[in-house]
């Protein structure tokens, strides 16, 4: 049974912020931050550089120590969760600049990520969730740092995907990618959306690959959620594009 299958994927999520403040040392990024995630949606972050989108998902993550407010997954409290207890939930991340361990193969850096401590299986569970990356399908032998960084992009999303997860984060996956790339990725996480019915939650600064895929789009300054437009809105909006985003 392949591991995108509709049996293990049927369980979406929905995630709810309320007032969460974050930061580093002494020094808050987010200053109370609100929102909510519809069960199999697609939200995207917009906002300029240094907003605190990537400390958001971070936050939401484990990542980041959280200072005050609470971060919910349907019914569940992620508050005071580690990073592995909250995968354990169901979260997901795809962080900014892929983070895979270059030296080993495609396989290994997706097996390293299977929620088994027998090699066999994780990696028969990485080849079945690599099944759905036919781009990746000559390359699993190849090591992560040969690899163009549209690939390494795929291999970065199929890796949170091992897990199982009903939310995942992606921060910026379009940086540093070929165009043509871009529109794969994005194609995939459609299909992760309405085929599987998983609620994914991505910070992003292409705006046109952004209005392409959202439901809906977060607009963020100054570590807080100020604002949400739909895609047509937007792309209408020449004058908030440029407070926002600077185009």
């Amino acid at each position: 049974m392949s591991a995108f299958s509709t049996s293990t994927w049927a369980a979406v999520a929905m995630l709810d912020v309320q007032q969460l403040r974050a930061g580093y040392g002494g020094g808050l990024v987010l200053h109370g931050v609100d929102l909510k995630v519809a069960s199999g949606s697609l939200v995207v972050l917009l906002g300029r550089n240094g907003v605190g989108k990537t400390t958001l998902l971070k936050t939401i993550m484990g990542l980041v120590p959280q200072r005050a407010g609470n971060i919910r997954l349907d019914d569940t409290s992620l508050d005071g969760l580690a990073t592995h207890q909250r995968a354990a939930r169901g979260v997901g991340f795809v962080p900014q600049g892929r983070q895979l361990f270059l030296g080993l193969s495609v396989l290994e850096n997706v097996a390293v990520a299977a929620p088994t401590r027998r090699q066999s299986e994780a990696r028969r569970i990485a080849a079945e969730v690599l099944d759905e990356f036919p781009l990746l399908a000559p390359k699993l032998s190849a090591k992560a740092g040969t690899l163009s960084g549209g690939q390494q992009q795929m291999v970065a999303i199929a890796r949170a995907l091992v897990a199982e997860p009903t939310l995942i984060l992606l921060d910026e996956p379009t940086e540093g990618i070929q165009p043509s790339i871009v529109d794969e990725i994005g194609d995939l996480l459609l299909r992760l959306r309405d085929e599987r019915g998983l609620t994914l939650l991505m910070a992003e600064q292409n705006l046109g690959f952004a209005t392409r895929l959202a439901d809906s789009l977060l607009l963020m300054t100054r570590g807080r959620i100020v604002r949400t437009v739909s895609a047509k809105d937007l792309l209408a909006d020449k004058n908030l594009q440029h407070e926002f985003l600077g185009v």
